[in-house]
């Protein structure tokens, strides 16, 4: 499993909207490197989800439903898609100013690629972030055979 940070403008789309829809398509990207971060991802993978513009925090956790498809909004062009399902919200949210501040995550992607809106996070990044969030992620529940 991999972890990943999406981010989106709240007034476009809320972590609270996803947690009301339970699933949403995550379209639009139209970056190539963004681009390449969505088909790298694989079902189940985690992700920070992070309000850009307003708010500029990591505010919940989302989880990877579908794989990379072709991006409905995009016909006849070379974009993909996901879906995503909400995990939890993070009981405090991350504003960008602590994570800067922070010499743990001086080489996380947000900062270092921060024009994208798709990238990659390391297991130690995303766990350093749910701390400072207050915030476990809840046990899955798998099912015996």
């Amino acid at each position: 499993m991999h972890c990943w940070l999406v981010k989106s403008e709240p007034y476009k789309y809320s972590f609270a909207q996803l947690l009301a829809d339970k699933r949403a398509v995550w379209d639009g990207v139209r970056n190539y490197e963004a681009r390449n971060n969505l088909r790298a991802m694989k079902k189940g993978d985690l992700l920070l989800f992070y309000h850009s513009n307003e708010g500029k925090a990591v505010v919940g956790i989302a989880r990877v439903a579908r794989e990379a498809y072709p991006d409905p909004t995009a016909a006849g062009e070379d974009w993909s898609a996901i879906d995503i399902e909400p995990v939890i919200a993070l009981k405090a949210p991350v504003e960008l100013e602590v994570i800067k501040s922070d010499p743990f995550l001086t080489d996380i992607a947000l900062l270092k690629r921060s024009r994208l809106s798709v990238v990659p996070v390391s297991a130690e990044h995303f766990e350093h972030v749910l701390a400072l969030g207050k915030t476990k992620l809840p046990v899955r529940k798998t099912r015996r055979t």
